[in-house]
């Protein structure tokens, strides 16, 4: 499935709550329900800068594609790593750099965050095209194989 189908079917799914409460319920949801990361993959280097809370981003690069893996210490902000994680993982890097949409906007999330959530989760957003670019950048110079 394409980044934006996988997009598109998130924000059809957090449209059939009537209110924020009941889509922060199942963002929380989702993040108790998360697999999270192993106490040792919560290293230093994968923390997203500029988050409330702790938040770990690995990515993995294999057979041409980028997968994330996630974590975070509050269920809210897991629950949303998650949401990238799940729509950003397993596509190329040039299809991350090109997908533009704010469909986080469109699911409500962003309407209803404090400014800190809102500067973290852009962050996230900025470390995941981070990742895109440095291994689009191998790709081209030929040390990455697809």
């Amino acid at each position: 499935m394409k980044i934006d189908e996988r997009a598109q079917k998130l924000v059809e799914h957090f449209k059939q709550f009537n209110d924020w409460e009941d889509a922060y319920r199942e963002i929380i949801n989702i993040g108790k329900n998360s697999s999270g990361l192993a106490d040792e993959e919560k290293v230093e280097k994968y923390l997203v800068k500029g988050c409330q809370s702790q938040v770990w981003l690995i990515p993995i690069y294999k057979e041409g594609v980028v997968n994330f893996k996630t974590d975070s210490d509050a269920f809210i902000v897991k629950g949303i790593a998650q949401v990238l994680e799940d729509v950003f993982s397993g596509h190329k890097p040039s299809e991350i750099l090109k997908f533009d949409r704010d469909f986080l906007k469109e699911m409500g999330i962003k309407d209803h965050l404090s400014l800190n959530r809102t500067n973290g989760l852009a962050q996230m957003n900025k470390q995941i095209k981070m990742y895109a670019v440095a291994y689009e950048g191998l790709f081209q110079k030929g040390i990455l194989n697809l």
